[in-house]
């Protein structure tokens, strides 16, 4: 999203009341720069810094571009931990993740403008080649229309855009006639046989080839689909249009977007998730400003800066007043029922919202931006990155991270709306954790849990497509620029379109006369620029002010939101009462639960039910917060039970050329040694073991003693092999699954159980390994014998390893066992859902040792009841020390100070050693010419 289009400003006009407002509002943010650097105390960054940066953006950008175009090409995208590309079929499936994979050279396409962007104008002109001369759009394969659009069509358009631009100026480009254009118009008449339904919202899936109703299309049956999916396609379809003069894709476009406004809840002004694409009823009717729905609202403001239709801002507008007066709790954002607003409907947020503060930004409402944007840099500054979900008082709900460009996008625009450097400290954060963490020898991985800092094999197509784009762009000048970014907008995958295309070939009737709309305080309807002396007031001091209270809202403290019924009072003392703070030996809170219609029965077995009638409580809006308490209440009783499961852990490969850089998760074992307490992990050699199943007395003890024995899976108990490994001198054990082609990027987390016995006699760690994740080792094993590898709760980086080390030869001429011995810290850890297996019968099957959790839902319309543990007086929450409300304690909070201190340590030491860039060159230039001495299909 460029901050080409001002907010409440519309592109292309003239006159005294429009002004090109993206070049005045540019001007607004240069005039706020220059306020804010020359303050004292500001902390400004030097422009040499700003340059060492953008320099080091570059270099990153050319390590993951030039294996992707060595390894990967002309594969959709690069495996960056195995070094080849990804084609699809070839490769487990992964789901709906694959629907992006069209084999059209993803990666190369939605990298095209960047390459402008980055300044790399020769390496543009020959990746247009390759696209023209190789790309097939014609493929038998079913592909999301949804992810097609923003990053093929929109490469394309993008590419075009930069290409003609490039054209002109004299230099590039000057064979270019248009040849992305028409790959862009041949893609955009394979996209319309998914939008032959009777309400105009597109099938989410096509085949290239054979359309949607085709026999051969094996597409077609399905009956929803997302509000994104439908309402992002006027940026790239409009565009389409005004560039071919072929009005018939804009008009799609608009047609979905009509068809979910009109399906709006009236009286909340909210879309649901998911919409059945033949009736228009909502299939999911919980609504927020993440997945499923986030370039909705992001689209209908672009469109209107692009296109110049009124009814886009005004339908944006009736929207953003719902998602402040609901959505919005400042700094979180949590999804709401769209047919009971005040009503949340879950107590965790996805990653993907982090486009939201940007987006604020562009309507100029900063305050608010500010403030969730600050939230989440803190979630990042806990765990390196921003997890896939993350729950209220921030704890980790989903553990990945696919390298989501989504913060370093508001980031970016935050940057340009106050000036205030520190947003280019963040940014200097963020390249700190993608080099330290996410790099490997053959691109940057993704984080396949961020509380261990294990890697996924997948670098998706957006990270080249955004990530770099937005970062070099927080530290670039306008000298530094090959052409004027404020004359374009940004669509959602940070594609390139003009400006000017608001005045080219207008087909399609600006204002949709026959849409009503909610009517609104006049505020939300600013049609002029907005006054730059409000929206960056002359204090340079303005956005530190509002982040100040947010500094320590993740360590510190847990967000508490505002009562509905105070806001609709106007005023009130205290807060609705949250599943996590409930007592039931507190007199207060049992008073609370009567207004709301909950009652508690104390059972025979110590616990106590609670029922709620919604008749007996005091008001409506009670009833709704008793709703809320009981649903909260049940979502924590599940969540309790998850957590007497095991986190997984990490296998990392430190020796030679790997150094650490590549991490594998594992699956704990729930005997021998806890890693989450042994702060050093085990780290040593690996050997292979005969019998290779581990079921036996060892007969090779010699080659792994002192080593971390690898073993298969199968034919015995988990407990019996490391019994036997321990018993022939090994420190630690990796059991690698025998199932041909399991991987942790398709199968749920594995846990491996006792044997029913006591196992307090194994104190060695042992973890497991999924098929594909153990294959890396043994190939590495081939490649180059001697392999080291550290088990451990979460992955170190290279300045800890190295420091180890160097311990460890010191240590060794006194005792060749201390590198060994544990050293015993208490961590707090947290959980994932796991399947616990005890044993394995013959065949490589096993049974379930874990039972289901006991189903709680409510037991009639008005009505519904959950039981949860008798509690300590004198502790919060409904059960005890597990509860999560005691991860906001004071107390809990000081082990993650340290951490984050030691964390920060590190990273002002990986910074002092030598210059990043040097230090990246030098350091792992060595690495380089080996993986590039590999085989292809081997490490």
């Amino acid at each position: 999203m460029a901050l080409s289009g001002a907010p409440g400003c519309r592109a292309g006009e003239r006159g005294p009341r429009w002004r090109r407002p993206w070049k005045l509002l540019a001007l607004g943010l240069l005039s706020a720069s220059s306020v804010l650097a020359a303050a004292p105390g500001a902390g400004a960054m030097s422009r040499e810094e700003k340059r060492r940066l953008g320099n080091q953006v570059l270099e990153m950008f050319d390590h993951a571009y030039s294996n992707y175009m060595e390894h990967a090409y002309p594969a959709d995208e690069l495996m960056p931990l195995t070094c080849r590309g990804r084609v699809r079929g070839q490769e487990p499936s992964r789901g709906d993740v694959d629907d992006a994979l069209g084999k059209f050279s993803l990666t190369l396409i939605d990298t095209l403008d960047t390459l402008v962007v980055l300044n790399k104008t020769k390496e543009f002109e020959e990746a247009v080649k390759k696209v023209i001369k190789d790309v097939n759009l014609d493929n038998d394969i079913v592909v999301s229309v949804f992810e097609t659009n923003i990053r093929v069509l929109g490469g394309l358009l993008g590419g075009h855009s930069v290409a003609i631009m490039l054209k002109e100026k004299g230099e590039y480009m000057q064979w270019y006639n248009g040849e992305l254009l028409h790959m862009a118009k041949e893609l955009g008449y394979k996209l319309l046989p998914a939008f032959n339904t009777t309400s105009g919202l597109p099938f989410p899936r096509v085949n290239l080839k054979f359309g949607v109703r085709h026999p051969e299309a094996r597409t077609g049956t399905e009956t929803d689909t997302c509000t994104a999916c439908a309402g992002t396609l006027i940026l790239e379809f409009a565009a389409l249009s005004r560039f071919t003069g072929t009005s018939i894709f804009e008009e799609y476009a608009r047609k979905a977007l009509d068809f979910i406004w009109e399906k709006r809840q009236r009286s909340s002004n909210l879309v649901g998730v998911t919409i059945n694409i033949h009736t228009g009823d909502w299939v999911r009717k919980d609504s927020g400003v993440g997945a499923g729905i986030d370039s909705y609202y992001e689209y209908l403001l672009k469109a209107y800066v692009l296109l110049g239709d009124d009814s886009f801002l005004e339908r944006f507008n009736t929207h953003y007043d719902a998602i402040m007066r609901y959505i919005s709790q400042p700094p979180l954002l949590l999804d709401v029922h769209i047919h009971k607003p005040m009503l949340n409907a879950r107590t965790w947020m996805d990653s993907l919202l982090a486009f939201f503060p940007g987006l604020q930004v562009l309507k100029g409402d900063i305050r608010p931006a500010i403030e969730t944007h600050e939230m989440l840099y803190q979630v990042i500054k806990k765990h390196n990155f921003l997890p896939e979900a993350f729950t209220t008082d921030f704890r980790v709900h989903w553990a990945q991270h696919p390298l989501r460009p989504e913060f370093a996008e508001s980031t970016y625009f935050l940057y340009k709306a106050t000036g205030d450097p520190y947003y280019l400290e963040v940014g200097k954060t963020l390249i700190e954790n993608l080099n330290k963490y996410a790099r490997v020898p053959c691109g940057f991985a993704a984080m396949k849990d961020v509380r261990t800092g294990s890697h996924e094999d997948r670098m998706d197509s957006f990270f080249l497509a955004e990530m770099f784009k937005y970062l070099y762009l927080l530290f670039a000048d306008k000298e530094d620029m090959i052409f004027d970014i404020e004359d374009y907008i940004f669509t959602t995958e940070a594609h390139l379109l003009p400006l000017w295309l608001s005045t080219t070939n207008q087909t399609i009737s600006k204002k949709n006369t026959s849409t009503e709309y909610t009517e609104l305080d006049d505020s939300n309807f600013d049609w002029t620029c907005p006054n730059t002396q409000i929206l960056f007031p002359n204090d340079p001091l303005f956005a530190q002010s509002i982040r100040e209270p947010l500094k320590n809202v993740v360590d510190k403290s847990c967000p508490r939101g505002i009562s509905r019924a105070e806001e609709s009072l106007g005023s009130g003392p205290k807060p609705p009462l949250r599943a996590r703070d409930f007592m039931a030996s507190n007199p207060e809170h049992l008073e609370i639960l009567k207004k709301m219609g909950v009652s508690l029965i104390h059972l025979k077995d110590g616990r106590v039910q609670l029922v709620q009638h919604a008749v007996q409580a005091a008001s409506s809006l009670d009833a709704e917060d008793g709703l809320r308490f009981m649903q909260e209440m049940i979502e924590l009783s599940n969540q309790q039970q998850k957590e007497q499961q095991l986190p997984p852990r990490a296998v990392q490969i430190v020796s030679h050329p790997f150094f650490g850089r590549v991490v594998l998760t594992a699956g704990p074992a729930q005997f021998g040694m806890d890693l989450s307490k042994h702060k050093a992990g085990t780290r040593g050699f690996v050997a292979t073991i005969k019998p290779y199943n581990g079921c036996s007395e060892i007969t090779n003890p010699e080659a792994v003693k002192e080593k971390i024995a690898l073993m298969q899976r199968g034919q015995c108990m988990f407990a019996e092999k490391a019994r036997n490994i321990q018993k022939a001198g090994a420190i630690g054990g990796i059991v690698i699954d025998d199932n041909e082609g399991s991987s942790s990027d398709t199968a749920p987390l594995f846990q491996m159980a006792g044997d029913g016995k006591n196992t307090d006699d194994i104190t060695i760690p042992m973890l497991f390994l999924f098929n594909k994740e153990g294959n890396i080792i043994l190939d590495a094993i081939r490649e180059y014998e001697a392999v080291e590898v550290l088990l451990s709760d979460k992955a170190k980086d290279r300045a800890t390893i190295f420091k180890d080390l160097e311990m460890e030869n010191m240590d060794q001429k006194s005792s060749e066992n201390d590198s060994h011995k544990p050293i015993y810290e208490e961590a707090p850890s947290e959980s994932q859902d796991a399947g616990a297996v005890s044993e394995e019968p013959k065949g490589g099957g096993e049974s379930s040792a874990v039972g289901d959790a006991d189903p709680l839902s409510p037991s009639s319309a008005d009505s519904a009841s959950v039981s949860v543990a008798d509690q300590d007086p004198h502790t919060p929450g409904p059960a005890g020390a597990g509860a999560p409300e005691t991860a906001c304690t004071p107390g809990e909070s000081q082990p993650q100070e340290q951490n984050t201190q030691t964390e920060a340590n590190s990273k002002a030491h990986w910074d002092s050693e030598v210059q990043p860039m040097e230090s990246i060159l030098a350091d792992w230039n060595e690495d380089i010419e080996a993986f590039e001495m590999m085989e292809k299909d081997e490490l």
